[in-house]
């Protein structure tokens, strides 16, 4: 024994410490990658020793290894086994290396529980606290977990230290584990009036940072935060206090002479307004003053609050206060920023807050007039939103766009600069008036003024489109005189069309003069024909045939992959890297870097030919041609494998990112008004392909609260259930068993236990299976002798498991699986029963899955279900599932799938299907015809759907949910089955229950919002909802009326009543 400590006291002498890592690594700069790897062998080799100072100090300088940009994943069960040694200066390095490598996704951290709870209790000071700070930068959702009531006991420790870490890791308990808040939230509130300033500030830290997204549950705090406000001398604490509570003071703030105290006042409004808005709205009159303020800086401030103040109400007063600044503004820095800002207040959520759009095309039209503008582009592209949008607005957005055409020069007057900008106006105008010509007055004057434009000084882009829309003009003119018989007309509208349009064909842009050119040669046709007194304006208005619509963004990502095509599969064979290659690249390079003017316009089109210069000039310098090497699919895979090795093994390789971060174009919120829009508006993001895919989960960016602060908007004022009370430490009483007479009794109560989970537990309270299965787990644990297949307990420092919790669960959704499966139809052959449910992938699809029970005594095979289409009700032919070939044996079940497209969702109906199969005979096939009628109900089209209970308090008082309908009945079934039903047959989620009553939420497959309300008094059921139309909440009420009132513990179809 003496001999191995004298050796590995010798062999500490010497092993390369952190110091020796660093200072060979500064050494080895020209073979740096070789002496690093060289190292990670050696630490290797430590790890595997015995003596754990040597596992600490190779722990300590993968740490560092790690800092360069090395992954050392694969040496985590050893970072464990350094953090569970029994000398502190060992296991700070175990948990440092943790705290800066572990993450969520480390899978051994599921190992670390028991440890870390040993380490939280034990009475050394230092293992606590090095516990608690390790622990706050891995903490997982299952350590939070598991690990919460330690971390609670440790309030009421004795060592003021230990508390402070226990209150500050609390927060992080509360991010991953939010049901930890409610049952926590009183011994946390204690900490406020701790007799340590240390755990005072650390607890009032922690509450600012909760209150900060979810002020309003924290409200009851103020008295206490205004005691230590006047009675604390911790001034960093006075601060968090003061931001917490002064947002009334900051009006006084805004309105002193101090510049600097101004502007701090608009600075703090601007962020207390992204979370609590309503308190910043009422210093609207202050803000609006501000603008008036000398300091462009401050003027600046109070346009950032303005921007977020805005209601259906007061958008006018704050717009037009915002145009009489843009007339008298100096600079055109702030000039630009006002109009940046009227527009993006206008258009927020697709024009959300207007009222009255043509006031809103005064505006734009308003702008146009502003000298030295910049945004020209912007202001044609509002106006051609608007347009295409409002159709009830078209005739006077048209009146106005007629005129700016014929008032072109002035637009085009000034310099150049400002000519460029402030000309894309015309490019929306002239679009426009071609696009909706039946609205202009008059079409000759306008098509007259195109004619005129100016091609030298008007920019090509704009002259493509004048061109596009000359021709729409001139169809609508033809039209009307040949329907008129007005030859002369005709003559003269063609020779005016063939003498002004030369000048468009000799445009430099080249987009322009192609069109020119094109429209030219159809007008000859068209004049040859007229010669001959043909009438052609038929076919020259199916030229401009259809509507120029938006396209909604990213619909490219959303066309369906056809069948068959892979995207990532090389089209030919692969490109050889050779030197050779590389110098025809560069070579190639400087060629069209060097020829990229002369073809620009064509590279614009996408179609760059390849001319006999390229040719030549690409082809200098090879001396041979080298035939291509094949390479095998498996070899590609090696090369991609080796190249992604490289790049991860590489830390000055930057990853790419999955998506570039994006700019929040959102508002925070705003006062929820009743003022309706008087024009009719499509907020649709625009046209979508066919078959469109949703990508809604690739875009579910963070805006506003993220999810872990949106689980923390939790009533606080509520008496704590008692399965939320925090239990304190209590002292362990060692029990001694008999095994032979205890093992039989623990097994029967532990059957019971899961019987009364699997029968009494329903989806509503489902929830709760966890915390149920973790106080059986307790229990368990408090007896020795415990049989080993009911609960095991992992040696080591694992943590336990229990299977049977499965199963109960299992239970319970094949139990809600039967009660939403309804009968159908049955012969001596087959049993088909279905089950509905909307398509979450589809607007307005149901998907009926027929599940099919062989009763014959013989095999099935070719089994296929068809829906008798209707005016309503259409069956999708090209979804699979609605057809099964192979042979089923008896007894056997199989499940078919139709998908049908609903036009209607206010009508329930019953539509006819077929199936159809063939039983198979020793050396024949009978074929077998079943028939069936099934009910499509208004439930079947109503998708669950999650929403909190603000969001659904101010759905309520919206116009989303104006028309309600309600019934009243007797059911025998008690609240709890009313309310299982409901939820399951009818797909809505409940909101809030309390007590017999409870507030349901679901949206139809449109899009459209319900609201329900159920409450039952004695034996009197109440059943009301709340929808946009009147014929969708009185369906509803009548099919769920059915639902709650039918006597039968499986749901069947009674089909004699139908026909």
């Amino acid at each position: 024994m003496a001999l191995r400590k004298v050796r590995s006291n010798l062999d500490r002498l010497f092993d390369k410490s952190l110091t020796d890592l660093i200072r060979g690594i500064r050494n080895n700069k020209e073979n740096e990658a070789r002496y690093i790897a060289s190292c990670i062998e050696e630490i290797k080799m430590e790890l595997r020793q015995d003596s754990t100072y040597i596992k600490a100090n190779a722990i300590l300088k993968l740490a560092y290894l790690q800092m360069l940009g090395y992954d050392i994943s694969w040496a985590a069960f050893n970072i464990i086994e350094v953090m569970a040694s029994t000398k502190y200066t060992e296991k700070r390095i175990g948990y440092l290396v943790a705290a800066q490598c572990f993450h969520d996704t480390t899978e051994v951290l599921m190992l670390t529980t028991n440890l870390i709870r040993k380490d939280l209790n034990s009475p050394n000071m230092y293992d606590t606290g090095v516990a608690l700070g390790g622990l706050s930068c891995f903490v997982t959702s299952d350590l939070a977990k598991d690990l919460a009531s330690d971390i609670v006991n440790l309030l009421s420790s004795s060592r003021s230290y230990t508390r402070k870490r226990a209150v500050l890791l609390l927060y992080k308990i509360f991010l991953k584990y939010p049901e930890a808040l409610r049952p926590t939230f009183p011994r946390l509130k204690e900490k406020l009036e701790d007799s340590d300033p240390g755990v005072q500030s650390a607890a009032v830290n922690v509450i600012c940072e909760l209150a900060r997204k979810n002020p309003k549950n924290y409200l009851t705090l103020a008295p206490v935060f205004f005691k230590l406000m006047t009675t604390s001398s911790n001034n960093w604490m006075l601060i968090k206090i003061i931001k917490l509570l002064c947002v009334q003071k900051l009006g006084v703030l805004i309105e002193d002479s101090d510049q600097n105290l101004k502007y701090l006042g608009l600075l703090a409004m601007g962020k207390i307004l992204q979370t609590h808005p309503k308190a910043v709205q009422a210093h609207k009159d202050i803000v609006l003053r501000c603008l008036d303020d000398r300091d462009e800086s401050i003027r600046l401030r109070s346009l950032d609050l303005l921007y977020g103040m805005v209601s259906k109400k007061n958008i006018t007063e704050i717009v037009k206060k915002l145009m009489e600044h843009v007339e008298s503004a100096e600079g055109s820095h702030y000039r630009d920023e006002l109009l940046t800002r009227i527009i993006s207040i206008c258009s927020y959520n697709n024009y959300q807050f207007i009222t009255n759009f043509e006031w809103y095309i005064s505006v734009l039209v308003e702008l146009t007039k502003v000298e030295g503008s910049k945004h020209g582009a912007r202001i044609a592209e509002q106006i051609q939103d608007v347009t295409v949008r409002v159709e009830s607005i078209r005739h006077f957005s048209v009146s106005q766009m007629a005129l700016l055409v014929e008032n072109a020069h002035i637009l085009l007057a000034g310099s150049a600069q400002q000519r460029n900008n402030i000309s894309e106006v015309l490019l929306a105008a002239a679009w426009i008036c071609g696009e909706y010509s039946q609205h202009v007055r008059n079409v000759q004057s306008v098509l007259e003024s195109m004619l005129r434009a100016r091609t030298s000084v008007i920019s090509g882009h704009i002259l493509s489109v004048y061109v596009q829309n000359i021709g729409k003009l001139y169809s609508t003119l033809l039209s009307k005189a040949e329907k008129e018989d007005d030859w002369d007309t005709i003559e003269s509208l063609d020779n005016l069309m063939l003498s002004k349009l030369a000048d468009y064909e000799y445009a430099e842009h080249l987009e322009a003069q192609d069109r020119a050119c094109t429209l030219m040669g159809i007008l000859r046709v068209v004049e040859a024909a007229h010669a001959r007194r043909e009438k052609i304006a038929n076919d020259v208005a199916r030229l401009y045939e259809g509507e120029l619509n938006p396209v909604a963004v990213k619909a490219q990502r959303k066309v369906p992959v056809p069948e068959g095509l892979d995207l990532d599969k090389w089209i030919g064979p692969p490109w050889e890297e050779t030197p050779e290659s590389c110098e025809d690249s560069d070579t190639g390079t400087t060629f069209e870097q060097s020829s990229s003017r002369i073809y620009k316009d064509v590279i614009c089109f996408g179609t760059t030919a390849l001319h006999e210069d390229e040719t030549k000039i690409s082809g200098k310098g090879k001396t041979k041609n080298k035939e291509p090497v094949e390479i095998t699919e498996e070899e590609m895979e090696l090369r991609r494998k080796a190249r992604e090795a490289e790049r991860q093994s590489n830390p000055y390789y930057v990853k790419g990112a999955a998506a570039a971060p994006k700019r929040p174009t959102r508002f925070v919120a705003f006062d929820s008004l009743s003022a309706n829009s008087t024009d009719k508006v499509n907020r649709a993001d625009g046209e979508m392909p066919e078959d469109a895919k949703s990508t809604d989960a690739e875009d579910n960016t963070a805006q506003g609260i993220s999810d872990e602060f949106r689980a923390l908007d939790i009533n606080l004022d509520e008496p704590l259930r008692p399965d939320e009370v925090v239990r304190g430490p209590q002292a362990y009483n060692r029990q001694i068993h008999k095994k032979k007479k205890k093992k039989r009794p623990i097994l029967t109560e532990q059957r019971g236990i899961d019987s009364l989970l699997s029968e009494e537990v329903s989806s509503a309270t489902r929830e709760n299976l966890y915390a149920e299965g973790s106080s059986v787990k307790k229990t368990r644990r408090k007896r020795s002798g415990v049989a080993r297949e009911a609960y095991e307990e992992a040696s080591g420092i694992c943590t336990p498991s229990n299977p049977n919790y499965e199963n109960s669960v299992s239970t319970v959704l094949s139990q809600d699986l039967e009660l939403s499966r309804t009968k159908l139809c049955s012969n001596s052959d087959i049993a088909v029963s279905f089950t509905s449910s909307s398509n979450l992938e589809a607007d307005a699809t149901v998907v009926i899955t027929l599940s099919l029970f062989i009763t014959s005594k013989r095999h099935v095979k070719d089994i296929e279900a068809n829906i008798v289409d209707t005016l309503l009700v259409r069956m999708i032919r090209h979804k699979p599932g609605f057809l099964l070939a192979s042979s089923i044996a008896p007894g056997e079940t199989v499940e078919l799938q139709v998908h049908l497209a609903i036009e209607s969702n206010t009508v329930s109906q019953i539509v006819r299907g077929t199936v159809t199969y063939f039983t198979e005979e020793e050396e024949e096939s009978i074929a077998g015809k079943l028939d069936f009628k099934l009910p499509l109900r208004s439930p079947d089209l109503l998708l669950t759907s999650a929403i909190t209970k603000n969001e659904f308090s101010q759905l309520l008082t919206s116009t989303d949910v104006e028309y309600s309908a309600s019934a009243e009945f007797i059911s025998n079934y008690s609240f709890r089955d009313l309310l299982t039903r409901v939820t399951l047959i009818g797909h809505l989620s409940v909101v809030e229950e309390v007590g017999s009553a409870a507030s349901l939420y679901a949206r139809t497959t449109l899009g459209e919002p319900v609201c329900v309300l159920l409450k039952k008094i004695d034996e009197n059921v109440h059943i009301g909802f709340k929808a946009g139309h009147q014929k969708l909440v009185e369906v509803l009420v009548k099919d769920f009326q059915e639902i709650c009132t039918r006597q039968v513990a499986m749901i069947e179809c009674e089909w004699d009543s139908f026909s």
